[in-house]
């Protein structure tokens, strides 16, 4: 079964990015040798990946492309209503709901994994319909005041681990759904 992922990192205050669209804050912390999900083992475990254009436009511009190719091996979904003037091999871009192409990622996975890098107001498109299983964050000891969300939504989680990593600490989660819409169960 094909399991939807969120992994990224936020501040104390629940941004992304700053408004620049600058991970400044990010890049500046410490890790460590240990972590409860790490990047490598989590990267491993992923067939296909979802972004979108901003996180998209930032890889390019920080992590760079080899040869005219995308910086990850996995097929890429580019959510975007501004489709990219330049076409890189293994990005597909597309437009609509997620469901709409639910079963072209899970097809894509082979059987792995689904990692939604970015950003919050996609990842809470894909929870809203139902297609964002667990949420891996490092919160960073830094606070923006302002920013790109982390989540653009209202939702219920349920913390199933914790550690630290580095100046990090570090949370998984299994979303629950929507706020007001999931029904009162247990902690």
């Amino acid at each position: 079964m094909t399991v939807y992922r969120y992994y990224t990192a936020t501040t104390l205050d629940g941004f992304l990015a700053d408004e620049h669209d600058s991970l400044d804050w990010l890049l500046s912390q410490p890790t460590g040798e240990q972590s409860i999900l790490p990047y490598d083992d989590f990267l491993a475990g992923v067939g296909a990946i979802v972004t979108g254009r901003s996180t998209y436009d930032w890889v390019l511009e920080h992590e760079g492309v080899v040869d005219g190719a995308w910086v990850y091996t996995q097929p890429t979904f580019l959510f975007t209503h501004r489709p990219p003037a330049e076409r890189r091999e293994g990005v597909t871009a597309v437009s609509g709901a997620p469901a709409d192409f639910r079963a072209a990622l899970e097809d894509a996975a082979g059987g792995k994994d689904v990692w939604i890098v970015g950003g919050g107001d996609l990842a809470a498109e894909f929870a809203r319909a139902g297609m964002l299983d667990e949420v891996f964050v490092s919160i960073a000891p830094v606070t923006l005041g302002a920013g790109r969300p982390l989540l653009g939504g209202a939702f219920d989680l349920k913390l199933l681990e914790h550690g630290t990593n580095g100046a990090f600490l570090e949370a998984r989660f299994a979303v629950r759904g929507e706020r007001g819409r999931v029904e009162a169960t247990a902690p």
